[in-house]
């Protein structure tokens, strides 16, 4: 057995409560290593009278380690337990002293791994309507114009034209509204929009003011009919929080600017000397953009200004949830705060961080719900686009992002194969519809929230920034595709049918993947396979995928 390989850590992804009476308990040896793992537990105070025995099952491989679970009905959630593995040679009890061929049951509350109690208030519980949401992302200066009386002073790009840097093209909230039916008829039900708060970019992510809406795009009344207007369709929408940083141009900044130490907004950023000096750049900054001052969210005013910020525009539109813009280098302090505070405000609403990487550390049930799952993006890249990975290979790949969190994480990330911050998927694929098909319907399939970036669904690509932020072309939309009609189906799939755990798997080049009675089947190769499974057989094209459903017998 290899020992060095058995990992188990009390209260993390690899012990918590799913609910208030649900613990889910994981272990993870050496792949195939194992040839049984059972827990024994018991409500601690009974340890000495009352202990029971289960099998645990192993739930994933990621080619290096395979992950055991089991889940635990938990009237009494003070539970005290420890495991016993086997490899059919070796048998050790696993405790907090390690592995040991025997184990002192009798003086078990020394050393028995533990679960001291699920408290309510440490409970992640799950947004409900994320079950089923289909999200769509939209970067509101390139979707669509809808309103045609507004200044159109600042738009100095014709639409279709490729994008430039710092070039405006005019579409709005009203457009938005217009196209809330298409967006339906797609099968989505739920809209990230990027930043739409006065800013003098097209992207919106340096704030001015977080109290308005910035006029290229509407005003406080149209982002509330547009929430309305997408409520009434029964679709949610999530908006940017851009509480990192803001523009220089802000009001305290400049403040600060004007009166260095003496400005009551000095400590509201982070400073090196008597005031800022945008040409040393004595300050903090988001990357090394100069102008796009860091806050001090270390700071108690600042953050209550942001979290009423945030909380007045729940009160007055209605909104389903926030993405939180580069929320890793937000401090811990703030995110709690403000978490405890949107939640009050409404339990339902969503907060989603952008982080690039393992965030467990956010994803505790006191910060975030989920995050923007690159790691899943890359993943699918280096499969689909740029064939790196075997059908293996990507199965312990995504099998490992899975164990990063618990399920309630997992069920809140937002999966996307790419987004404004990154080329086209298309484009990395070379412009194979084919790849990317293959790619959406795994993203569809995979636990979480499928969030597809506007323009995938009828084939729009481009490059890195800007070139990833081109303007939707509405005439292309009105061809019906199979792409079009892919997404389409992917969606009513993924809303009405696929529930529960999911399955992964590899079948020589085939990639398998099961949830809720219905399998997926991809071939990313250049040849046709068949995928064989309880006595039958499938072919599966080229560069293709086929969807199997469990038909109950009468």
């Amino acid at each position: 057995m290899n020992k060095a390989a058995v990992l188990h850590i009390q209260k993390s992804q690899y012990a918590f409560a799913y609910d208030e009476q649900t613990l889910r308990i994981r272990l993870r040896c050496a792949a195939g290593d194992l040839q049984r793992a059972e827990i024994i537990y018991a409500v601690k105070y009974d340890w000495l009278t009352r202990r029971s025995r289960r099998r645990m099952k192993k739930l994933r491989s990621d080619g290096l380690f395979d992950y055991y679970e089991i889940s635990l009905h938990v009237p009494d959630s003070r539970i005290g337990y420890l495991f016993y593995l086997t490899d059919g040679t070796e048998s050790y009890y696993y405790s907090e002293e390690g592995l040991t061929k025997s184990y002192d049951f009798s003086k078990g509350y020394y050393n028995f791994f533990q679960y001291p109690y699920i408290n309510d208030a440490d409970l992640h519980r799950r947004v409900r309507w994320c079950e089923n949401a289909v999200f769509y992302q939209i970067f509101v200066d390139r979707f669509c114009r809808g309103d045609r009386n507004k200044d159109a002073s600042y738009i100095d790009r014709q639409w279709n034209e490729p994008p430039a840097q710092k070039g405006f093209y005019g579409g709005d909230l009203k457009g938005i509204i217009q196209k809330l039916g298409y967006l339906r008829k797609l099968g989505v039900n739920a809209l990230y929009l990027s930043p739409v708060f006065l800013s003098p970019s097209n992207h919106k992510y340096d704030t001015v003011d977080y109290g308005r809406v910035d006029p290229m795009f509407g005003d406080k009344q149209t982002l509330r009919s547009l929430v309305a207007e997408a409520h009434r369709r029964k679709m949610r929408v999530v908006l940017d929080a851009v509480f990192n940083h803001c523009s220089m141009l802000c009001a305290q900044f400049q403040d600060v600017m004007a009166k260095g130490k003496e400005s009551p907004f000095y400590d509201w950023f982070i400073i090196r000397g008597e005031k800022p000096d945008p040409e040393r750049v004595n300050y903090e900054c988001f990357a090394a953009c100069n102008y796009m001052p860091k806050w001090n969210t270390n700071n108690e005013e600042v953050q209550d200004f942001l979290v009423n910020a945030a909380l007045g525009w729940m009160r007055d539109t209605g909104i389903d949830g926030w993405r939180l813009d580069v929320a890793d280098e937000v401090s811990h302090a703030f995110w709690r705060k403000f978490r405890r505070e949107v939640k009050r405000e409404n339990p339902q609403a969503v907060l989603i961080g952008e982080s690039w990487h393992d965030a467990f550390a956010w994803l505790q049930g006191d910060q975030f719900d989920g995050i923007m799952n690159y790691s899943f993006t890359k993943a699918c890249q280096d499969y689909f686009a740029f064939s790196k990975m075997s059908a293996q290979q990507f199965c312990n790949r995504l099998n490992e992002l899975l164990m990063r969190n618990t399920d309630q994480v997992n069920e809140m990330m937002l999966n996307l194969l790419d987004s404004h911050d990154t080329e086209r998927f298309l484009t990395n694929a070379g412009g194979d519809v084919r790849r990317l098909k293959n790619a959406l319907a795994v993203m569809f399939f995979y636990t979480g929230m499928p969030c597809i970036y506007y323009g995938t669904e009828i084939g729009t690509e481009g490059g890195y920034d800007p070139d990833s932020r081109r303007t939707f072309d509405w005439d292309k939309a009105r061809r019906e595709t199979d792409l079009s009609q892919t997404v389409r189906s992917l969606s009513s799939l993924k809303r009405k049918k696929l529930r529960g755990p999911l399955g992964i798997a590899a079948q020589g080049d085939l990639l398998i993947m099961q949830r809720g009675g219905v399998t997926l089947v991809v071939n990313n190769t250049s040849e046709a396979l068949t995928y064989h499974a309880d006595g039958t057989e499938s072919r599966v094209a080229a560069q293709s995928f086929r969807i199997l459903e469990r038909r109950n017998r009468q």
